[in-house]
């Protein structure tokens, strides 16, 4: 956590950290990010930042907490509206869709979603991703449960492999269209959130026998 001189700053002198931050963070990762370069750009004396945080990690992982968080009250905006008179598949392809628009416009939190899922360091990547993660599975669980209620997950599909599943997609959707190396199968490098939305579907399609009930056989 930061220290309490931290949260004592004024927002702009805090803004200008978090962001000098983010793009340190996000374009080098933990491992060879600067603390001289976030201290340089944000107009502060390098010690200071030790005044806020404890250390380089515990700063790395504050910083990717915060872009998680910011993540989670846009996309939960977001789902908030989507309809919810169609089926499971159909909701999550628009979830998808709505994910992939929103790191499209948000360069800052999507690098530090790179940063957080590609760090090399074992330990600091563990630490980061498990906080990262639990935003995931706290919005995630409950619509999953909400969706069963409705009858629109099969009674027999396993809610963890469900979330796993979904736990796996959205980094990759959310970073494949801007880092090389990431998809092998789908070309999804360098495309729009538009010319993604056809490669969304045929994903969610593909998945849609693990979780939709699926109709009894025709007798003949």
């Amino acid at each position: 956590m930061p220290t309490s001189t931290w949260f004592r700053l004024d927002d702009d002198k805090r803004d200008r950290v978090l962001k000098a931050a983010m793009q340190e963070f996000g374009e080098h990762g933990y491992s060879t990010g600067s603390l001289n370069t976030i201290a340089r750009e944000a107009e502060i004396a390098k010690g200071s930042l030790f005044q806020y945080f404890a250390d380089k990690q515990e700063f790395f992982a504050y910083v990717c907490d915060e872009a998680s968080r910011r993540i989670r009250e846009d996309m939960e905006q977001r789902i908030a509206v989507l309809d919810l008179d169609q089926s499971f598949t159909g909701w999550l392809t628009d979830v998808c869709f709505a994910w992939s628009e929103y790191f499209a416009g948000h360069p800052l939190e999507r690098a530090v979603t790179a940063a957080t899922n590609l760090e090399i360091d074992n330990v600091v990547r563990a630490v980061v991703r498990a906080t990262a993660e639990l935003h995931y599975v706290q919005v995630i669980r409950p619509l999953i449960q909400m969706w069963r209620d409705k009858g629109a997950i099969r009674p027999e599909a396993d809610d963890d492999v469900i979330l796993s599943l979904l736990l796996m997609l959205l980094p990759h959707l959310a970073l494949a269209p801007y880092y090389d190396g990431l998809d092998a199968v789908f070309g999804l490098r360098g495309r729009t959130p538009e010319e993604q939305r056809p490669i969304i579907r045929q994903i969610l399609n593909g998945l849609s026998p693990v979780f939709e009930p699926q109709p009894p056989p025709i007798l003949r």
